[in-house]
């Protein structure tokens, strides 16, 4: 909503609570002051507008995205979110 690169977080433009479904149309990025200041609402009716409208990637820009990055490399913002029954090496 306000470009903000920083804290971002999933946002349904339909919200859940409003029958929103998670899906590739629904979500956009948001930085979390903005996800909370949206709350359950509709973002237009409090007048926020995505930056980006929403769209279904190819498979094509998906493995495009994917290319960027050596292969086996995992971004340290990851290891928080996912489960580990060892000791990463760094």
């Amino acid at each position: 909503y306000c470009g903000s690169h920083e804290d971002l977080t999933f946002d349904h433009l339909i919200p859940r609570s409003k029958g929103g479904r998670t899906s590739w149309e629904n979500i956009v990025a948001a930085c979390s002051p903005c996800n909370l200041r949206k709350g359950g609402r509709l973002a237009h009716d409090i007048g926020m507008h995505p930056s980006h409208r929403p769209h279904r990637p190819t498979t094509f820009q998906l493995q495009e995205q994917g290319r960027k990055f050596p292969p086996n490399h995992l971004h340290d913002t990851w290891l928080d979110y996912l489960y580990w029954d060892v000791e990463l090496e760094t």
